[in-house]
């Protein structure tokens, strides 16, 4: 009645009513929201090593390697799954050396002499499993929970979940080294939910986001270009009848309108010490430690703006991502000296300021390596037994979780997959994986879809 009586005028002024919190409007999706539970974590990092790290040359040490090396895995291991490129060569030892670390005695390799001193604050998952033996599709199943493109990443659940503590800032953001995994954007995708909680994908620069800086001459023009945008489609979602999309939009314009003044204090380091930029690489002579030591060092900074689930991806430039198919000691020396003394930073300064007890960080890739050669020189996928860690908020730090069998092959206790990974995220942060759902195509969807346990292993 009120949108055909008196030309709509009542309509109007309904909808202007309605878009007031005074009367119960929720108009910013990102507003914070109240968890299930009392959280022990409030942010998330998630340290995305993408390609699939070894894990016998890394954190899962097995003497069997080295007793059997250049023998015939058939006979050895024994039966073996078919590989991606069914290039099977002899068993190969790790070509690192291994020694136990911190009171807790975690074994890693000689990749991660920075890691290492802070082996005590590490839980370290040693019997994860994926699904799938393909980067495409372990790639949507480690993000979304799904093989399949189109689903809403960790980081967009966790958003409509609880919502982001900064208005000025997305609640997800993915600072990217370079390198956008297979699967594309969608790994940072919303799918379903409302595009208001997907991925914001900054570069490591001085400016990471196109047309970051203003347009207009002065924020008085631009606010009024914003402000004339809004009323147009707050007329057109009156005459849809307020549609959540439209609506979503607007937010949209409104968090990238706030982030014009938000970002560049973001990236302005002239704040941080030479203390600071020394201990994460800044001035390393590899660029890439560089790179990733900027990544770091702005998920720190966005922990401390209160930004609710920070990704990084890593750079460019040493060969093939994780993903040594061939190459292996080159590949994984490059890939370690980029990440290695940063994590480490990172972990050190979040206790520094104060953060640690209330940020989860998460170190994995989409899937493991095999325990035998592809070829002379490389590894091939191994989605049956890998290596993750976690540190920080509610993490029991310094315990080992889980076994693989004696070649690192297949796991054979506690084995947990990704469903449960993400059950564990989100109970830390105050979710029941089982409660937040989102009705979609007839069902109420969830990250974990009808799966997932939470790892109370892990939990301290």
């Amino acid at each position: 009645m009120l949108r055909w009586c008196a030309n709509g005028f009542g309509a109007v002024a309904l909808s202007a009513l309605a878009r007031e919190p005074a009367y119960g409007a929720t108009a910013n999706p990102l507003a914070p929201k109240q968890p299930h539970f009392a959280p022990r974590a409030r942010n998330v990092i998630f340290l995305y090593m993408d390609g699939g790290p070894s894990q016998v040359d890394t954190f899962d040490f097995k003497p069997m390697l080295e007793k059997h090396d250049g023998k015939d895995p058939r006979q050895v291991i024994g039966k073996l799954a078919p590989t991606q490129f069914d290039n099977v060569g002899k068993v190969l030892k790790s070509q690192w050396s291994f020694k136990q670390h911190g009171q807790c005695g975690h074994w890693i390799s000689s990749l991660f002499p920075y890691l290492s001193e802070v082996a005590d604050d590490l839980a370290v998952i040693k019997s994860m499993t994926s699904k799938f033996s393909e980067h495409t599709s372990a790639n949507y199943f480690l993000h979304t929970g799904s093989g399949f493109q189109g689903r809403p990443s960790m980081g967009a659940w966790l958003g409509y979940g609880l919502g982001s503590e900064n208005r000025e800032l997305p609640g997800f953001v993915v600072l990217n080294g370079g390198l956008i995994p297979p699967g594309g954007l969608d790994c940072f995708g919303s799918g379903f939910l409302p595009s208001a909680y997907q991925g914001s994908v900054f570069l490591p620069k001085e400016q990471p986001l196109a047309n970051i800086r203003p347009t207009e001459a002065t924020p008085a023009l631009q606010r009024n270009k914003l402000d004339l945008i809004r009323q147009f489609d707050q007329q057109f979602n009156g005459q849809l009848g307020g549609e959540s999309e439209v609506e979503a939009a607007i937010q949209n314009y409104e968090t990238a309108y706030r982030m014009q003044a938000a970002v560049p204090d973001l990236m302005d380091l002239s704040s941080e010490t030479e203390e600071t930029r020394k201990l994460y690489g800044l001035e390393a002579e590899f660029k890439n430690t560089q790179t990733f030591g900027m990544q770091c060092l702005l998920a720190r900074r966005l922990v401390q703006r209160g930004v609710r689930f920070i990704e990084l991806t890593c750079p460019g430039g040493n060969g093939d991502r994780w993903d040594q198919h061939s190459g292996l000691v080159d590949g994984h020396n490059k890939n370690c000296r980029t990440v290695d003394q940063p994590i480490a930073a990172l972990l050190k300064d979040l206790k520094r300021c104060g953060l640690f007890d209330s940020t989860l960080v998460v170190w994995g890739g989409e899937f493991g390596r095999t325990p035998f050669a592809q070829g002379a020189n490389g590894r091939d996928h191994n989605p049956f037994g890998f290596t993750i860690w976690m540190a920080g908020a509610g993490i029991k730090g310094g315990v080992s979780i889980g076994q693989t069998d004696e070649w690192g092959y297949r796991a054979v206790e506690n084995r947990f997959e990704i469903h449960d990974l993400h059950a564990t995220m989100l109970h830390l942060l105050g979710i029941d994986h089982t409660k937040s759902t989102f009705r979609f195509s007839g069902r109420d969807m969830r990250l974990t879809d009808v799966h997932g346990h939470v790892m109370h292993e892990v939990i301290a």
